[in-house]
């Protein structure tokens, strides 16, 4: 580790607490139909989407009606996708003329896309063509983002209305959510990414020669391994920048190409990767300022920001020491910082990023549900690689996704205050309202969902010859393969220990069905806790009252988020990637 490094991460964290009330206000005004300075431009807009469309933007709905229309909206776009993949050989935009997607592949590619997750079992350049690309997985990045955003809101409105079962219109959310906070920013984005290098147009691939051609094994239909010449090169290039900037800023984390944010085409500088990671973070850190303007306890707001902010920096302080310290069996190999080396574990890391960078990225694309990765996770040490796994078993609550992340941690500040009212003997509050057994049943029903859909998917694949063929490495890194592909996949991040092959039956559609899972199966408990809560009184505090704006709540926060992932989790982590470190430092590795 080196002040350097620690400079990075210092300097990274104090942009987003910079942006967070900027944007948080800006979101607040813009879903409160306050007037914004994008008015003038985007109103005229907004009125005609409506006229086209049919939507009533002066009605509100209901939770369920909330839901319907959310559910409805996503399931249409998750078809429309499947139907792009599928006739993608006939349709334009296509020169390098690609054939259909695979059923299989491609149903777990609409399923992914459509609930933010974004897991890919293929290589983007090599199989999607530009029109599916455009069209169809950056049409997604937008759409499944606003949805996640708008639900935050919904959550956040059943907070701050009382004696109403009204929570807004979701077709009127989302339009405002894509035409005033992702389109401009990503518009903006997506030029600045540019100028860094990031290659945006239609061109066919180019193929050039090499300057010295280079002889590769290639196995052959027989299984024989032959060596074989190569003097030319085909470099893939598309529309890269504008899916880039939504990539990153929807939390969506589905590469153009399959190196995703290592490739020099997606991320060629480290200010490009910087911004990159800023991306990642605005949204979800604007929602904690959101959520205090809208229910009227800043201090609230900001307490939600501090217990992220803690194990923000409790993770990547330990991917930053575990990845520095390099590997412990290299005996005699010099892993020490100099003027010639970057130092610690570089295996899978790109030398224009660094162990420090690295680290982060790993962590910042992890807290959230994002899953775009500068480097390879499975490379990583066993205790490194373990805080990408943690961050995401802890539901992504660590600033999380778009949306995602505060409407989970909402769900985790139910349960700690629940628990601080057992241990004073009164009925619990939250911001007023009184938490009750339905808003309890409620919370603890989304956390199991997941907790249920992780451990029973990963135990199936963990015994089952279907699941085990994908392993490339045996005992407990192989068991962490498996365990990320779930844990990602239910908890819609869409990163992967890239030693796992999944792109077979099984796979493809275990880890579409859990990603289905993971996005509505938590979401709709979610919007009953919102619908409940906007029927309730607000009730004034008092002397039993338990503050939730000060770091008392911070820390019973923090605890509450832990102990459950501990209690939880702890068993398949011991077994995962705690016993690989034990087994390093006992000389073994996997």
């Amino acid at each position: 580790m080196t002040a350097n490094g620690w400079f990075q991460i210092s300097f990274f964290l104090l942009v987003i607490f910079l942006l967070t009330k900027p944007l948080g206000v800006f979101m607040m005004r813009v879903f409160n139909r306050e007037k914004t300075f994008l008015d003038p431009i985007l109103r005229p807009v907004e009125r005609l989407v409506y006229r086209l469309t049919g939507v009533d933007e002066k009605h509100e709905m209901r939770w369920t009606e909330y839901a319907i229309a959310m559910l409805l909206f996503s399931g249409v776009s998750m078809a429309l996708l499947y139907l792009i993949e599928r006739t993608q050989k006939w349709l334009p935009f296509n020169p390098q003329k690609f054939g259909n997607v695979e059923p299989g592949l491609a149903f777990g590619t609409a399923a992914s896309f459509t609930t933010n997750t974004n897991w890919q079992a293929y290589s983007g350049e090599s199989m999607m063509s530009y029109l599916t690309q455009m069209a169809g997985l950056a049409y997604h990045n937008f759409a499944s983002a606003a949805v996640g955003i708008v639900l935050a809101l919904v959550v956040i409105r059943g907070i701050a209305r009382k004696e109403t079962d009204k929570l807004g219109n979701f077709w009127v959310d989302a339009t405002r959510c894509l035409l005033w906070v992702l389109l401009p920013i990503c518009l903006v984005g997506s030029l600045a990414l540019v100028s860094q290098g990031v290659i945006q147009n239609l061109k066919p691939y180019t193929t050039v020669e090499l300057i010295e051609p280079q002889t590769v094994p290639v196995t052959g239909a027989d299984g024989k391994t032959t060596t074989q010449t190569v003097t030319q090169q085909v470099i893939a290039q598309g529309p890269v920048a504008s899916q880039e900037a939504i990539k990153e800023f929807g939390t969506n984390g589905g590469g153009f190409f399959g190196a995703n944010s290592a490739h020099p085409f997606e991320n060629p500088t480290p200010l490009a990767n910087f911004f990159e990671m800023v991306l990642i973070f605005a949204i979800p850190s604007g929602l904690t300022y959101t959520l205090g303007r809208m229910t009227g306890s800043q201090r609230h707001g900001w307490a939600v920001w501090a217990a992220m902010a803690f194990l923000f920096l409790a993770g990547v302080t330990t991917a930053y020491w575990a990845e520095a310290r390099g590997n412990p069996l290299l005996a005699g190999t010099d892993q020490g910082v100099s003027a010639l080396q970057p130092g610690g574990n570089m295996e899978g890391k790109e030398v224009r990023f660094g162990i420090a960078n690295s680290a982060l990225f790993a962590t910042v694309t992890t807290d959230a549900s994002c899953g775009a990765i500068n480097g390879q996770h499975d490379s990583f040490t066993p205790l490194g690689g373990m805080v990408p796994l943690v961050n995401i078993m802890l539901g992504e609550v660590v600033f999380g996704g778009v949306g995602a992340g505060l409407y989970g941690i909402i769900v985790f500040a139910i349960l700690a205050v629940f628990i601080a009212g057992l241990m004073v003997g009164r009925t619990p509050e939250y911001l007023g309202k009184k938490i009750e057994s339905y808003d309890v049943k409620m919370a603890m029903l989304a956390i199991l969902i997941l907790t249920l859909t992780i451990l029973g998917f990963s135990a199936v694949a963990i015994v089952k010859p279907f699941g085990t063929s994908g392993i490339s490495n045996p005992g407990p890194h192989g068991l962490s393969q498996v365990l990320y592909a779930y844990v990602s996949s239910t908890g819609n991040n869409g990163s992967a220990f890239g030693g796992l092959s999944v792109n077979t039956m099984w796979y493809n559609t275990s880890t579409a069905a859990a990603q289905l899972l993971g996005r509505f199966f938590m979401i709709i408990p979610v919007l009953a806790i919102a619908g409940s809560l906007a029927k309730k009184k607000t009730v004034p505090e008092s002397a039993g009252t338990f503050p939730v704006t000060g770091g008392l709540f911070a820390g019973l926060l923090v605890s509450t988020i832990l102990i459950v992932g501990a209690l939880t989790f702890f068993p398949a982590l011991s077994l995962g990637p705690i016993l690989e470190h034990l087994l390093m430092h006992a000389g073994k590795i996997f």
